[in-house]
């Protein structure tokens, strides 16, 4: 979705169409640094660098102020939150929980339902692999993450989505720092594959277990970065 709509889009589209844009917009600014931790500016600042109008803009920062990306401070205006390393494991404890019954709700379906999902599964881990064969890494976290919001999505539990969201869009702050920094992530694709197998078979329990120790080396992975590096925040 482009960052700002024509003219004549912004007359005739819905209000809520109008605030889910600049809400998009605004959250992809800062996960991609656009907006970085502990960035300032008022919510016309925002409006203007963003070519959108400033009253969806402010809808779309009640919404990201109640998800913890900002806050709204007196004499201040928008500020753009920062995550210490602390608050990044919680973060990934969170999705360690939500991804592991995600994987159970899926593999707990009928066997008709699993199927297309485990081929969608299947094909972005496959882009993954070639992603990393061609040493391509920007690539490889775009079909990763993928991958993951595919599992999030197939699990039918709009609620479990939401939680998610807010904590993977969290999240993409420290794979994106840390992304050239750690080792080549090939381990990932057989994690993947376990995840599915045991999807494919109807094993809930076993696909919450491959989901939850493929998170948790990513999480145990990005928090020794941290540390190593002594990043303060992200």
């Amino acid at each position: 979705m482009d960052a700002a709509l024509s003219y004549e889009d912004r007359r005739s589209a819905p209000r809520s169409t109008l605030v889910d844009a600049a809400y998009h917009a605004i959250k992809t600014s800062i996960r991609d640094g656009l907006f970085p931790p502990g960035f300032q500016g008022s919510e016309l600042e925002i409006a203007e660098r963003l070519g959108m109008s400033r009253t969806p803009v402010h809808q779309a920062i009640i919404q990201l102020q109640a998800e913890g990306m900002v806050a709204l401070r007196s004499k201040r205006g928008v500020v753009i939150c920062a995550l210490s390393p602390d608050d990044m494991r919680e973060v990934y404890d969170v999705i360690v929980a939500v991804e592991g019954m995600a994987a159970f709700l899926i593999a707990s379906k009928p066997d008709d339902v699993r199927a297309p999902i485990c081929h969608r599964l299947e094909a972005l881990t496959a882009e993954s692999e070639a992603a990393l064969k061609s040493d391509n890494l920007e690539l490889w976290s775009i079909k990763d993450g993928e991958f993951h919001a595919a599992m999030i999505d197939a699990s039918g539990n709009g609620r479990l989505k939401r939680i998610a969201t807010v904590n993977l869009d969290q999240s993409h702050r420290a794979r994106r720092l840390t992304l050239n920094l750690r080792p080549k992530p090939s381990p990932s694709i057989a994690e993947h594959r376990a995840i599915i197998e045991a999807i494919a078979a109807g094993r809930p329990e076993e696909a919450r277990r491959a989901a939850q120790t493929h998170k948790e080396h990513a999480r145990d992975l990005i928090m020794a970065i941290l540390k190593r590096y002594d990043v303060r925040y992200l």
